[in-house]
Parts: C-alpha cells; sequence; structure tokens
C-alpha cells in the first residue's frame, strides 16, 4: 500500500503540529484516517473481569497512565467507485466536557474534503462515539439530501429499546448514549440502508455485520488489487492484542465481544492484510501477528 493525496489542492490551512489525518491506497481504493479526537476515559472500562494487578501490570508496561487514559477516536474517508463514503463521524458534542473530542468537521475542512461530497455513511455501531458528529449542526446542515447511511438492522432494532444490563459503564453514560441514539435515528431514519449480514455499499467496500459489541456491530472490509484492509470498529481495543479475552465495558455482551476479537485477529494474523480500528493509536493502520496464545500490534511504517 502507498500513501496517496485526496485531499483538494485549495483545502484551508490549518497549523498543526501533530497530524491530524493520514492517506493510504488498498489497489484503485483511496482511504483516508482522520482523528476525531481524543476522550478520557478510567482504564478500568477497557478491562472490567481483569485482576487489578493484572491490568496495572499492562498499563505500565505500555507506559500508559494507571488513572486516564486519552482513547483515540478514528474514523475513515473511503472513496471507491465514484462514491465517497464516511465510516463512523466520532464524538459530536454530546459530552461538552470532552473538548479534545469532537473534531471532525473541522479536521474534513482541514483535509479538504467536502462533506456534500459523501455519498454514504457506514455506522459501525450507534455508540455515541460513533454517531455524534453526524448530528452537529457544523457538519450535519452540510451533508447531501440524498445521503445514505448505511447499518446492520439488528443495530437499529437494539437501539429502540436497550439493554445495558452486561455493560460497565460510567455512571452517566447509558443515559447518554439512549437519548443520542434515540435522536440520530430520529433525525436519519429516513435516509437508512439496513442490512442483516453484509453488503457492499461501493466496489470492493464490505459492511460484515460480527455481533458483540453491540447486536449489530459492523466491521469494513476493503479489497482491490490484492490489497485488503479492515476497520474494525470497536471490536479491537489496544489491550486487545495482548489480552484478547479481557472484557470492555461498553460491550453488550462480552464473552461474544472476546470470541469476535479472537476471530478476527486470527483471521487478519493468517491473511497479513492490514487493520484500522476506532480506538487503537492514530492513525491505528497496522498488521496482526500471533504472540504465543495471544497477539501482536504491529504498526505499520508511515509512507511519506
Amino acid at each position: 500500500m502507498s500513501q496517496v493525496n485526496i485531499a483538494r489542492p485549495d483545502a484551508p490551512g490549518y497549523d498543526e503540529l501533530v497530524p491530524s489525518r493520514y492517506a493510504l491506497k488498498v489497489g484503485d481504493i483511496d482511504v483516508m484516517m482522520i482523528s476525531d479526537g481524543v476522550l478520557p476515559i478510567s482504564p478500568t472500562t477497557m478491562a472490567t473481569n481483569a485482576a487489578t494487578a493484572d491490568l496495572s501490570a499492562w498499563l505500565s508496561d505500555m507506559f500508559l497512565s494507571p488513572e486516564v487514559l486519552d482513547w483515540p477516536l478514528n474514523v475513515a474517508v473511503v472513496r471507491s467507485g465514484g462514491r465517497t463514503i464516511l465510516v463512523d463521524s466520532g464524538l459530536g458534542t454530546e459530552f461538552p466536557g470532552f473538548p479534545r473530542a469532537g473534531q471532525l468537521a473541522m479536521r474534513l475542512d482541514a483535509a479538504g474534503i467536502d462533506p456534500a461530497s459523501v455519498t454514504d455513511v457506514v455506522l459501525t455501531h450507534l455508540h455515541m462515539d460513533h454517531i455524534g458528529g453526524l448530528l452537529v449542526d457544523g457538519l450535519r446542515g452540510r451533508l447531501r439530501p440524498d445521503l445514505r447511511v448505511h447499518l446492520a438492522a439488528a443495530e437499529a432494532e437494539f437501539w429502540e429499546a436497550p439493554d445495558f444490563s452486561r455493560t460497565a459503564m460510567p455512571t452517566p453514560v447509558p443515559d447518554v448514549l439512549r437519548t443520542t441514539a434515540s435522536r440520530f435515528l430520529d433525525v436519519y431514519r429516513s435516509q437508512l440502508q439496513p442490512f442483516e449480514t453484509d453488503y457492499e455499499v461501493a466496489p470492493g467496500v464490505m459492511i460484515r455485520r460480527t455481533g458483540g459489541h453491540t447486536p449489530g456491530h459492523s466491521i469494513v472490509r476493503l479489497e482491490s488489487g490484492g490489497d485488503r484492509l479492515t476497520f474494525a470498529g470497536d471490536a479491537v481495543f489496544q489491550c486487545g492484542f495482548d489480552k484478547p479475552e479481557w472484557h470492555n465495558g461498553f460491550d453488550h455482551d462480552p464473552e461474544e465481544s472476546a470470541r469476535v476479537r479472537i476471530r478476527l485477529l486470527k483471521e487478519l494474523a493468517a491473511s497479513g492484510e492490514q487493520l484500522v480500528a476506532t480506538h487503537l493509536p492514530f492513525p491505528s493502520v497496522c498488521h496482526v501477528a500471533v504472540a504465543g496464545n495471544a497477539f501482536r500490534f504491529v504498526p505499520a511504517v508511515w509512507d511519506y
């Protein structure tokens, strides 16, 4: 895979000391990873079934804070067959106390991507940090009226009456998740394109429902010219390579989430294809290697 610049040459200039976008090619498919920013999260949320000592040791080994983690939020823009596809949309303004997140509208502009050029949105699931950006006035009002929004039918059905009984989220989060998903479905219901198991959005761009994290959680598989890349949404977190059996507090079915994660990581390790995911360190482009009974995160070398 090689780097490609998919931005407009007349894009507005933003003085960013740290880059917030990274472009690459998957065969004939253009991909741009965009950072929506980071949000703070308690490390225990990443490993609700882990012993305190094991989590502390992992955090120390990874040089991560034992108190608060900066959780990356990654979004993708994919271009194939004349379609421009936004994969997830970040947090938006659903949590005003997290000013370092919800940067998508500004960063699309910085990347030279006109929201009106987006023909399709693919949602891995309806958690607020994946749909919030589409509810922001600065972005929502700039989207085309014939925008198609793709998500698993099981996901839309689940959020009509969500069950949080198996999650372990901070106290205010479930209510915000519920109200955000309800508002999103009200706003975009007429544009929803639900699918059952899998669906090809554009040439070489396939959505596949995995379940686990949420009942309709889905991943996006790209394939063109012998190249392959998977956007895994919330199927894989940073600790999921070393500790794939750890449960995330946002998992609605923790045991199934672990099975989905292990199955996907085995598949990616065998195929050698590249992986990106919402909450891996930006730009998150990596390979997966088997490491004993677990896996190893192998970051891709940036292509300049």
